[in-house]
């Protein structure tokens, strides 16, 4: 790398640094230092790797760029500013207000935010379903990149990801992990242990890099190395400094969460050289169009059952979401319960568009997510009891994040019987329910489990279908229509 090139990206690290602390202090709260640990990672990324079309967000060849710490928003909303679609003004005067779009934590009330994130262990799972799109549906060579805190690492969602990732050879997604030692209340689990995360890292199949975060050269060569190998998925581990740019709180505990107090930043602003208005032109992604583009006109013939018949719900949703399949858009995800959900049935009609995520529900959430991020039409499906449970804040962020995903929980209520209560869902309705854009579908039968799975699938938010285990006889006749929000009190005769 050139000496102006090395000069141009420090200048650029400086600029994020001093306006993570402008907007945060002018604001009155926020997580400043948070950003300034990160501000040379995400220097380098913006400016020589991330391949991006600002003017046009929803191209389909566009890297995503989410961040997982999503209280970091003061960088990525400097970012934002240092490659043009914010404006000075709007950065320093309504960041964190009531009612602007640059919220504490990111949301998709940006046009360049994928998803919301601040729950912390949420952005690397949706990115693996984001990547998911990419290989094996879309076929195009975006990248994706996630910057993480070393403190989610403690959340079991992360390493489901990484596994999830290695087991999918998604080398089109790459972790950055802020590893700055300090989190909320004091150090870290493991602080700058740097072998024992990559010892972890390695263990669930990606590829660990260990790097020192405000080395603008070897944090160069990291993502340059993360984007070299198709098959392996790349976890950046980059030592840094909570704090970096401001000596009285470089590695202090006590500041996370904390706005620099005026006459402080002041003082850390005349000291960082004071506001600039450095402008970066992101390179622009690679032209193609996704494998797969949703049918238009596609005709889909629902499944047909006699009154009388003995169908389980859960058989019926197995069928109808197979019919789907002439829609290319529908995918099917499963938590290793296919056989019993029935989703499996979707994957002998379509094998290319049906993911098994194992036993591992906040990531079936996740990629659900991340797969509607990419405009697909995702089911995902387990057993009630763990499909609404275990995942639970995944399901409420992505109301936060208003994207559209289809739920199915099977073996629902107290008719698993001899299993126990561990396997009945008896709050899943209750939860569901309390969800921003939720819609709760309970069908009776058959035909109106199929019709609603149909439903579900142009059903703006989140959708949630309960079935049950048992086959009960099919009360309604193959002209009755089901449209949601209306419910049935009565059995039409016979």
């Amino acid at each position: 790398m050139q000496t102006e090139d090395m000069d141009s990206l420090r200048a650029l690290a400086t600029q994020l640094r001093v306006d993570s602390i402008r907007c945060s202090t002018n604001a009155g709260s926020g997580h400043p230092t948070s950003s300034l640990s990160a501000a040379d990672l995400m220097a380098v990324l913006l400016t020589r790797h991330l391949r991006y079309d600002w003017e046009q967000p929803a191209l389909p060849n566009n890297d995503h760029l989410i961040f997982s710490k999503g209280h970091a928003s003061p960088l990525l909303y400097s970012m934002y500013r240092a490659v043009g679609v914010v404006e000075e003004d709007e950065l320093l005067n309504t960041y964190r207000q009531f009612g602007a779009r640059l919220q504490g934590h990111p949301t998709p009330v940006l046009p360049w935010v994928d998803v919301a994130t601040g729950s912390l262990g949420q952005g690397l799972p949706v990115a693996v379903g984001v990547s998911l799109a990419g290989r094996y549906l879309d076929k195009l060579p975006f990248h994706t990149w996630v910057l993480c805190g070393d403190s989610e690492l403690a959340e079991g969602s992360m390493w489901e990801a990484v596994d999830k990732a290695a087991y999918y050879k998604l080398g089109n997604l790459t972790a950055v992990v802020d590893v700055n030692r300090l989190g909320q209340d004091g150090p870290t689990e493991l602080q700058w242990n740097m072998d024992a995360y990559a010892r972890r890292v390695e263990a669930f199949g990606a590829q660990a890099l260990i790097i020192d975060g405000h080395d603008i050269s070897q944090i160069d060569d990291a993502l340059s190395r993360a984007t070299s190998d198709p098959d392996k998925p790349t976890v950046i581990l980059a030592k840094t400094i909570k704090g970096k740019g401001v000596p009285e709180i470089e590695d202090q505990n006590g500041w996370h969460g904390k706005a620099l107090p005026a006459d402080m930043a002041e003082k850390a602003i005349a000291a960082l050289g004071g506001p600039s208005s450095v402008r970066v032109t992101t390179r622009p992604p690679e032209p193609g169009t996704p494998a797969i583009t949703p049918g238009t006109h596609v005709s889909v013939t629902l499944p047909d059952w006699k009154v009388g018949d003995k169908v389980a719900t859960r058989a019926a949703f197995g069928a109808a979401v197979s019919a789907l399949a002439a829609r290319p858009e529908v995918v099917v995800l499963d938590g290793e319960v296919g056989n019993s959900t029935h989703a499996r049935d979707f994957e002998e009609v379509a094998p290319e568009r049906y993911f098994e995520v194992f036993i591992a529900e906040q990531q079936l959430v996740a990629a659900a997510i991340g797969l509607s991020v990419r405009g697909y039409v995702a089911f995902a499906s387990s057993f009630a009891a763990f499909l609404v449970s275990r995942p639970f804040d995944f399901i409420r962020m992505a109301g936060v994040s208003e994207v559209d995903i289809r739920l199915v929980g099977t073996h629902a209520g107290v008719e698993i019987g001899q299993d126990g209560p561990s396997q009945m869902a008896l709050e899943d309705i209750a939860a569901m329910r309390a969800v921003h854009t939720s819609t709760v579908l309970y069908p009776a039968d058959a035909p109106s489990t199929a019709q609603l799975v149909s439903a579900m699938a142009d059903t703006p938010g989140i959708s949630y279908l309960r079935a049950t285990r048992g086959a009960y006889p099919v009360i309604y006749g193959p002209d009755e229509q089901f449209p949601l929000a209306e419910a049935r009190s009565t059995v039409p005769a016979r």
